[in-house]
């Protein structure tokens, strides 16, 4: 058994994150839970005690100031400790960009477990989200503000170990990503890709090769071509709006960018799409 505090979240206003239910609670020595799936992400950080995780077939030994996370529809297992047994708040939460903010904490599939030192501010954040329980539309906001400040709080911990680790690798490179997607249009450079992970070009640029088996200027020019061929299939716009939509100022410079990558130009593939 546990003596748990928990608030089942109704609302779901926002579609790239947002809070599906949270809780706080001391369990009873061996209080377990699973095997089991979960229709959600699950953020569980354990504030004394300890416990073990189980994965598959691995086990994880989780004590104070760490946590683990539980991906959707995978089969989990916990347990608290017989003699130590653990107390932990959690979050659940979905959207479809929960990845991406996971991967800014160094999470994902194969990297399950993370630290944080400052177990007392997680702890006030799931507290406030406890407290503001209504269906108001004040509480909404605020609570998709404090699972915001939550991840914000282990993305800044989990950097810090990642470095230490020296396996940061993944969470420059999905920043990367995410800005060219997001600024293809724009006429960005590699150097505007950098200098917004804050890295040296060139040491960038390696990392980007070495993780996506591409160098950003393929990465780039790539994404902005299937962009383009999108827009030739689905639109009326003609090859010079296009282009300036997708980043090119000159369209002669796009139609060889486009001819270099889909073999024939804009306005043949147009014309057999």
């Amino acid at each position: 058994m546990e003596d748990a505090n928990v608030l089942h979240i109704q609302q779901n206003q926002f579609k790239d994150l947002y809070p599906c239910f949270c809780g706080q609670a001391q369990c009873k020595p061996s209080h377990s839970f699973g095997p089991a799936v979960r229709p959600n992400y699950l953020l569980h950080f354990v504030l004394s005690g300890k416990g073990h995780y189980h994965v598959g077939d691995k086990p994880h030994l989780i004590q104070k100031n760490q946590g683990f996370l539980i991906y959707p529809n995978v089969v989990t297992y916990y347990e608290a400790g017989e003699k130590d047994p653990w107390s932990y708040i959690w979050i659940g939460f979905n959207g479809e960009k929960a990845d991406t903010y996971l991967g800014y904490a160094g999470l994902n599939k194969e990297s399950l477990i993370f630290q944080c030192e400052n177990g007392e501010l997680l702890k006030k954040y799931v507290e406030d989200m406890l407290a503001h329980n209504t269906l108001s539309s004040t509480d909404e906001l605020r609570l998709q503000g404090l699972l915001f400040l939550f991840f914000s709080a282990i993305t800044k911990n989990t950097l810090i170990t990642a470095k230490e680790r020296g396996n940061n690798t993944n969470i420059y490179v999905t920043k990367a990503i995410e800005f060219i997607q997001n600024n293809y249009f724009n006429d960005i450079k590699v150097k505007d890709i950098a200098n917004y992970v804050c890295l040296n070009r060139s040491y960038f640029t390696t990392l980007f090769q070495n993780t996506v088996k591409q160098s950003p200027q393929q990465y780039l020019s790539n994404f902005r071509i299937t962009r383009a061929a999108e827009m030739l299939t689905l639109t009326n716009l003609s090859i010079g709006d296009i282009a300036r939509s997708c980043g090119y100022i000159d369209s002669l410079i796009f139609s060889k960018a486009f001819k270099k990558v889909k073999g024939v130009s804009p306005s043949v593939y147009r014309k057999t799409s």
